[in-house]
Formats: C-alpha cells, structure tokens, sequence
C-alpha cells in the first residue's frame, strides 16, 4: 500500500468523520481519480511538440496518455477537426496515490517563488484544479532532453459534497495551501 493511502486511511479518514460527524467510513470524502491533461497549442504548427508531450506526460504519470483532438475547426487558431491538440491522463488506484504523493512532496516544492497553493481553485463540487507551468518540476524529466516547456493541468476529483470537505480532506494530506 502507499504511503499517502495509509495516511489517509489511518489519519484522514478518524479526523473527517469527528469533524463533520460522517455516520460511516463510506461517507467520507476521498479521491477517486486524478486526471492531468498537457494542452499544446503549438502543435498545429510543429507535430513533433506532441510527441514530445507524451513522452513526457508517459514518464511523469506512469501510463501512456491519451491524445486528445478538435472537436471542431477554428479558423483564427488555424485549427482543424480532428488534429491533435493535446493529452491526457486519468489515474485511478495505486498510481494516483503514488502521483500525488510526488506532486506534493517533490514537485511542488520545486517550483520557483512556491508560496503555497490557492484555496479558491475549488470548482463548487469539491474538485480541485492545479495548474502548473512547466513540466520541469518533475524529477523524472531530464531538463537536458526538454525542447520546449509545457505547461499542465491537475485535477482531483473528490467526492466530497463541498468546497470546505474536499478543503480539509486535501490539507490533511499534506497538500501546501497558502495561508490566508
């Protein structure tokens, strides 16, 4: 088992339930997937950022990423149906414990001028959305192989009820909020 699913299974969930008043374990809130998604706008001009983006996406999450395509044209961007845009990933399980367990103890640290994460990235429904600018951040990545820098996007799907559940589920894990 992971580290952070011990954490949360023997610390996490004992203090949810004595501070909401949870009737059972099933009730308090958890996260069921996290998905990252590298959107390259750039690849409509040069095909080879997309690969890139894979490789790079394929070592940091662990799995091979899904390209993600238009749905529709857009002349101003020079978009076509069907190109290739971007990728994702969706991780479920042990693989999602073992990405976030690096993304807070490793890769968000790493950032430049890191002062803590946002409290208001909350989406109403008790997911959470991180955005990060380079993929850099990653020890997994060799910065001497990166051709471009890309930015992506973590999100984590709880299921909690609120912002205020999903909130203390996440400070509980150790995620680094700023302090307001």
């Amino acid at each position: 088992m992971t580290r952070l699913l011990e954490k949360y299974n023997q610390q996490v969930v004992p203090h949810l339930i004595e501070k909401f008043g949870y009737k059972n374990k099933l009730s308090v809130p958890k996260i069921t997937k996290v998905v990252v998604n590298m959107g390259v706008g750039r690849a409509t001009e040069n095909k080879k950022l997309i690969e890139e983006s894979t490789k790079h996406l394929t070592v940091v999450a662990g799995q091979k990423p899904l390209i993600t395509k238009a749905k529709k044209a857009i002349a101003g961007f020079k978009l076509r149906k069907g190109q290739a845009i971007g990728c994702k990933v969706t991780l479920r399980g042990k693989r999602m414990y073992e990405f976030l367990d690096r993304l807070i103890s490793i890769a968000l640290p790493r950032i430049r001028d890191f002062r803590g994460l946002s409290t208001k990235s909350f989406d109403g429904r008790g997911n959470y959305t991180i955005g990060l600018t380079e993929q850099i951040v990653f020890p997994e990545i060799n910065i001497e192989a990166v051709e471009f820098v890309q930015g992506m996007d973590v999100t984590l799907v709880i299921t909690g009820n609120s912002n205020e559940q999903s909130c203390e589920l996440l400070k509980l894990i150790g995620m680094p909020f700023k302090l307001e």
